[in-house]
């Protein structure tokens, strides 16, 4: 295992000519070996030559040109070796020095409810209450026939104490119910008549694992939900029809193959998710490998476990998986409802709210691994992290040991003690990078109230690394870009992406670029139980691979993200081509 994530150091030496001739001889050497026992066409479809092509083999070994045949890689090596398997019909562009790597992987990701959101009123990426309050108003006037006013992407940040207020959203939307979802998914901003027609007043008590957020002088609701509490006025939403969930599906599809993503590990999914996926993939529509995480709810206890086996059964595909089940441990920092093992600064004895007890988490671990389940854990603050841990960690002594594979997602505070856990357990980190930066959430709602001995822990994810643990990438989105250069370049800078230079925030924690990519590629793979399958670029592997406009080891750091996806193929089938690419250059398959 460790040869997947291991960090390599010394990464620019392979520009050396010498290396990197006798890498290129071994790779054809190793290739044309293993030629004889691998049946399928040996004419290329398509020949990549003169290009960067970084392969994330185990040597992580570069090459000057691949070929590409029956949905899989025929060759990688020299330009002289891959001219043998040129035909009539072979289609040889000449990548002029740009960089190919395996396909991404987002290993954590909402794509139906992302692209669903895209189509309300969309608040992603706006940056003040006057930004936000004019996208409301203007959607609300443009969609007079809709009986509620719903939307997302709100940014806690802009608003004090991360809790806008009824009386805002009242005067943006005074004749019909509104629902707003913040960027992070754990909060909701409701006007008063959808707190009316939820029938939520001063006199409702919080439910469990959520809180209603009150005025001080009165007791009365303020307008923003935490958490479950959220589920008391979403309850009342219009239902969602299964064409909203296709465009979703749609929207969310386009956006990730631009951006070189050929396989995801879908965070939280239920029934009207998984059908959406199940159709495209029955109609070739599905234009990403899919790993889905079937949503656990707590209440359900461990009788939801035969029914998930069914769906897991059920929800087979081509490119189509649901052999992963998904448990929220807790919430988020900014909100305090992240589970801490020691308390709030802000607030004295309170340490934040798991959405289970350990002994659900426990009951649910040990069924949910004893069936073959792979488990997928939200965990957020140190408490729910070790809550985790520990669940895991007992299912295996109930169990035995097995291939299970279980990750934990986000990750943002990890108490040292737990950090060589990971390896000991062979649990995966699964990781959102682009968070590891002081932005406003860190340095309003989190550091804060954390102080300096805890934040020092915030998204170790060089710390991992170093003690021997796995790190796959994922992006969360919606609530963050999709774009998986974009936490490659924070990975290794730990600074925004529009800071060129300066302090790198918890430098210790940094990793390098070759780690990075194997978190979005080979790592990804193994994750989804597929590094056999794809995520390097190797004979007889899937042709799964993306064309960069520039080569990443030669860009600065600070400009990695700007380096746009040229063109993206699944299984050897152009999936996006952009226009950048010239028309000479694009495949015809």
């Amino acid at each position: 295992m460790n040869d997947l994530h291991s960090s390599e150091e010394g990464t620019v030496k392979t520009k050396s000519l010498f290396k990197h001739a006798i890498i290129l001889a071994l790779t054809a050497i190793r290739l044309v070996s293993c030629s004889g026992a691998q049946k399928g066409p040996q004419t290329a479809e398509i020949i990549f030559q003169n290009a960067a092509i970084y392969t994330m083999d185990d040597a992580r070994s570069w090459a000057d040109a691949v070929a590409v045949g029956g949905g899989k890689i025929l060759y990688v090596g020299t330009v002289a070796g891959s001219q043998k398997l040129k035909g009539p019909e072979s289609q040889v562009i000449d990548l002029s020095g740009r960089m190919v790597l395996p396909g991404f992987q987002d290993s954590h990701v909402h794509l139906i409810s992302g692209g669903i959101e895209l189509e309300l009123c969309n608040l992603n990426g706006l940056a003040t209450k006057e930004e936000i309050f004019k996208k409301i108003r203007d959607y609300a006037t443009q969609n007079p026939s809709k009986s509620w006013v719903v939307g997302g992407g709100w940014d806690l940040t802009v608003f004090p104490d991360a809790n806008p207020l009824k009386e805002d959203l009242d005067r943006l939307v005074s004749d019909r119910p509104a629902y707003m979802t913040s960027a992070d998914g754990h909060s909701s901003w409701v006007n008063s008549k959808a707190l009316e027609i939820a029938g939520l007043t001063k006199m409702t008590p919080d439910p469990k694992e959520g809180r209603i957020e009150r005025k001080k002088e009165t007791g009365e609701p303020s307008g923003t939900l935490r958490e479950s509490a959220s589920e008391l006025v979403g309850r009342h939403l219009p239902e969602t029809s299964e064409a909203d969930f296709r465009r979703g599906l749609e929207e969310g599809l386009a956006l990730a193959n631009r951006f070189g993503i050929t396989s995801i590990l879908e965070a939280s999914a239920d029934d009207d998710i998984m059908k959406a996926y199940s159709e495209f993939d029955r109609s070739g529509k599905l234009t990403v490998r899919v790993l889905a995480s079937l949503f656990v709810e707590p209440r359900k206890d461990v009788a939801q476990v035969a029914d998930l086996i069914k769906k897991r059964e059920l929800y087979r595909g081509h490119f189509l998986e649901a052999t992963t089940a998904k448990i929220f441990a807790d919430g988020v920092i900014e909100s305090g409802t992240a589970a801490l093992l020691e308390p709030y600064l802000n607030r004295p004895a309170y340490r934040g709210l798991p959405n289970l007890e350990p002994e659900l988490l426990n009951r649910l671990a040990v069924a949910l691994d004893k069936e073959g389940f792979q488990i997928h854990i939200h965990a957020i603050g140190d408490y729910a992290i070790r809550m985790s841990l520990d669940a895991l960690e007992l299912a295996e002594r109930t169990n035995g040991r097995r291939d299970a594979r279980h990750h934990i997602a986000h990750l943002e505070l990890i108490n040292p003690k737990d950090i060589p856990r990971f390896r000991q357990l062979g649990v995966v980190s699964n990781f959102q990078a682009l968070w590891a930066y002081p932005d406003a959430y860190i340095t309003k709602f989190t550091e804060p109230v954390l102080g300096p001995e805890r934040s020092r822990w915030l998204y170790p994810i060089g710390s991992i690394v170093k003690s021997g643990g796995m790190i796959v990438g994922g992006s969360d989105w919606s609530v963050s870009s999709l774009n998986p250069l974009d936490a490659i370049q924070v990975g290794i800078t730990r600074r925004s992406l529009e800071d060129a230079s300066g302090q790198s925030w918890i430098p210790e924690e940094l990793v390098d670029l070759p780690t990075m990519l194997a978190a979005y590629t080979i790592n990804g793979a193994y994750l989804s139980h597929q590094e056999k399958l794809r995520g390097s670029l190797e004979f007889g592997k899937a042709a799964d691979l993306i064309v960069l406009e520039r080569n990443l080891f030669e860009t600065p750091p600070d400009q990695i993200h700007t380096v746009k996806v040229l063109l993206a193929l699944l299984e050897g089938k152009a999936i996006y081509r952009g226009s950048e690419m010239p028309a000479q250059q694009v495949p015809k398959i």
